[in-house]
């Protein structure tokens, strides 16, 4: 019988696809440490009653949190198998007005956030010649849209990052996996609209139903459901050869028709479907 698998996900908390990123790799007998920051700790209770979750406090943002929680894992373990890189935030507001302190807790959080896990976790992976590294990012990394700047800034630049790394660390064994969810059903449309209250914006004001559009444009009717999602990547992943990229969800194929898409015809549907086609 082959060894469980230890793997590590960051941003855990129930209602999101961390939640469910767990539960496919319990159901297919991995040992999963369920991770994410002390306040939302409470947040994954539920996997008390699974034996193979166990849950850690992590937030990725720390430098400090990221080293305790590898060596914690390290020390119990004795190895990283795979570490997915779920742990975000949204981001929602127009580029000239939204606060540089909220963009810089974005890139921190879903950009930085990410390279720091990566760094923690290498050492160790090319200690044993093996190891998956899966990295978050969006269809929204690669064909940017408006009222979203920083959000789709922070996944672009994991999408660097990823095709990089994958070279960089094929020399140890170990594989790179970049996932890019189109819609998939979740906790962040919520979460996005939430923060819109903070803000009053000022060139902007007769465009607060369009941004608020935008802050919930991933969560429609259609929108994937997290479960499917999560299982999907999940057998990917656990493969013998898993693939470079990942990319599955609602909407996943009207991003692929715009990514080949002249820039005017892109301009032209995101004017329209986010208010942008009117003169102030």
């Amino acid at each position: 019988m082959s060894e469980q698998k230890i793997v590590l996900v960051t941003g855990c908390a129930k209602g999101g696809i961390g939640y469910e990123y767990c539960k496919a790799f319990a159901e297919k007998n991995c040992r999963v440490i369920a991770s994410d920051i002390s306040s939302r700790i409470k947040d994954m209770s539920d996997f008390e009653s699974d034996n193979n979750i166990e849950t850690l406090e992590l937030d990725v943002s720390s430098d400090q949190s990221a080293t305790s929680a590898v060596d914690t894992i390290i020390s119990k373990y004795g190895r990283i198998d795979i570490l997915v890189n779920n742990a975000g935030i949204g981001s929602t507001g127009p580029l000239a007005e939204l606060p540089l302190d909220t963009i810089r807790k974005t890139l921190e959080i879903n950009t930085l956030g990410q390279l720091r896990m990566v760094q923690q976790v290498v050492p160790h992976m090319a200690l044993k010649k093996s190891g998956t590294i899966v990295n978050v990012g969006s269809v929204v990394g690669n064909i940017s849209t408006p009222w979203a700047g920083s959000y789709c800034a922070s996944k672009s630049a994991i999408h660097a990052m990823s095709n990089s790394l994958r070279l960089e660390l094929k020399p140890f064994g170990i594989n790179v996996v970049l996932v890019m969810p189109g819609s998939i059903r979740s906790n962040l449309g919520k979460a996005n609209l939430e923060k819109l209250s903070d803000y009053d914006w000022k060139l902007y004001k007769d465009f607060k139903e369009a941004i608020s559009e935008r802050a919930r444009a991933s969560q429609g009717g259609k929108a994937t459901d997290g479960r499917v999602f999560a299982r999907h990547v999940v057998n990917k992943i656990l493969a013998n050869k898993p693939p470079k990229q990942i990319i599955f969800g609602h909407l996943t194929g009207l991003f692929a028709l715009l990514s080949w898409s002249p820039l005017w015809v892109r301009d032209m549907f995101f004017s329209s479907r986010f208010g942008l086609d009117r003169k102030v």
